[in-house]
């Protein structure tokens, strides 16, 4: 196409405007109303789908890591350690795990989780690490018989 003056070049849209309206209505084509067919709406409604996607993705991942932490804190109560403790004992046995990684060995194979427990007790208890409530019992369950 060829423009005789830089004012029609300017105001010529071309067909980048056909494509941008499609790429929208495609998002918007299960709308309702006038908000799949008419541009103006669909356009609103398309930013306000997105801010409600951006929402929910990050509600999401928070809602994860705080089911992750009660997990973690369930599981190492069952072991008789608290998760500071582990995480420290872990960490200075260079163990590098993340929480994700625990809470599956947790749910799905509690006798590796058992193992790490004991490792990171052990180091805590040899680094006398003060967070340590009462390091002469061993990790496990406590029944009431254990206690005196």
């Amino acid at each position: 196409m060829v423009f005789q003056s830089l004012t029609l070049f300017s105001r010529c849209k071309g067909p980048d405007q056909f494509w941008r309206k499609r790429k929208i209505f495609k998002i918007a084509a299960h709308f309702r109303n006038r908000g799949r067919n008419c541009y103006s709406i669909a356009i609103r409604r398309f930013h306000r789908a997105m801010l409600f996607s951006t929402r929910g993705r990050q509600l999401k991942r928070m809602q994860l890591h705080d089911l992750w932490e009660k997990r973690l804190d369930a599981a190492c109560e069952e072991q008789g350690i608290n998760f500071r403790t582990m995480k420290e004992g872990l960490a200075r046995s260079e163990i590098l795990v993340n929480r994700k990684v625990l809470v599956d060995l947790a749910i799905w194979e509690p006798r590796t989780f058992k193992s790490l427990a004991k490792i990171a007790w052990a180091r805590a208890k040899l680094d006398g690490l003060n967070s340590m409530s009462n390091p002469d019992l061993p990790p496990g369950v406590i029944t009431r018989g254990m206690l005196k």
